[in-house]
C-alpha cells in the first residue's frame, strides 16, 4: 500500500501505541493499572485528512484552487467483546469552494484500512463522498461511514502478556515505575494483537506530497 509509505508510517505507529493502552488508572486500594481494549483504534492519518483540488488541475498557484475539503467529527462505536469485534465510524467532510456559481456536485474518494500491529495491512476499501453545493453557497457538507471487522482470538493478548500489561501496580512495588512495553516481547505480542481502522482521503502521490509540504 504505497500511500501509507514513507509518509505515513509514523503517523500509524502512533496510532497503534494508543490502541495498546490507556492511562493508568488508580484502583481502590490507591495502585495504578493499565487498561487495554481489543477494539481497533480509529483515526485519520497525517496528511490524508484535507484534500485540495486545484483549477487547472496541474498549477499549484493558491490562485488556482477551486475546492478544499477536511474530514472532521469523526466518531466510532465498537461491538466488543463479541466474535468478530466489529466497529463502525462515521464522519463529516466540510467542503468550501472558492467561487459561488451554480449548483455544483463534488465527488471526493476515501479509503478505509484496517491495519494490524501497524505495519500490516488487512484491508482496503474506498468508497466516496459527494458534496453538494447549493447555488450561490460557497459550504457544503456531507456524511461518510466505514467499519472494520476483527477476529476476537487476534485481538485478544495472550494471558501472560495480559497480566503484565494489565497488573496493578501500587506506588510500593519494585517495578511500580517500569513501563511494560519497554520490553521487546511485550512490545510484540501486543502489536500483534493491536488492529487500527484508518480514514482518510484518498489522494495521489502529488496531492500527498502537496499536504505535506504546504
Amino acid at each position: 500500500m504505497r500511500l501509507l509509505t514513507p509518509v505515513l508510517i509514523g503517523a500509524v505507529a502512533a496510532v497503534s501505541l494508543s490502541a495498546c493502552s490507556s492511562a493508568g488508572e488508580f484502583d481502590e486500594t490507591g495502585g495504578v493499572r493499565i487498561t487495554r481494549s481489543a477494539c481497533p483504534a480509529v483515526a485519520v492519518p497525517t496528511y490524508t485528512g484535507d484534500v485540495t483540488l486545484f483549477d487547472p488541475p496541474a498549477s499549484r498557484d493558491a490562485r488556482a484552487i477551486d475546492v478544499t475539503a477536511t474530514i472532521t467529527n469523526l466518531q466510532s462505536t465498537c461491538s466488543g467483546p463479541t466474535d468478530p469485534i466489529r466497529t463502525n465510524a462515521t464522519f463529516e467532510v466540510q467542503a468550501r469552494r472558492a467561487v459561488a456559481g451554480p449548483a455544483r456536485d463534488v465527488t471526493l474518494p476515501y479509503f478505509a484500512t484496517v491495519m494490524r500491529g501497524g505495519t500490516t495491512v488487512v484491508s482496503k476499501q474506498v468508497q466516496q463522498v459527494t458534496l453538494r453545493f447549493a447555488e450561490g453557497q460557497l459550504r457544503a457538507s456531507a456524511m461518510g461511514s466505514a467499519g472494520a471487522t476483527v477476529n476476537a482470538a487476534a485481538a485478544t493478548l495472550p494471558a501472560d502478556i495480559l497480566e503484565k500489561v494489565t497488573r496493578r501496580r501500587k506506588p510500593t512495588d519494585a517495578d511500580a515505575s517500569i513501563d511494560p512495553m519497554n520490553d521487546p516481547a511485550t512490545r510484540a505480542a501486543v502489536a500483534r494483537a493491536s488492529f487500527e481502522l484508518l480514514i482518510g482521503f484518498q489522494l495521489n502521490e502529488e496531492q500527498l506530497r502537496y499536504n505535506a509540504t504546504r
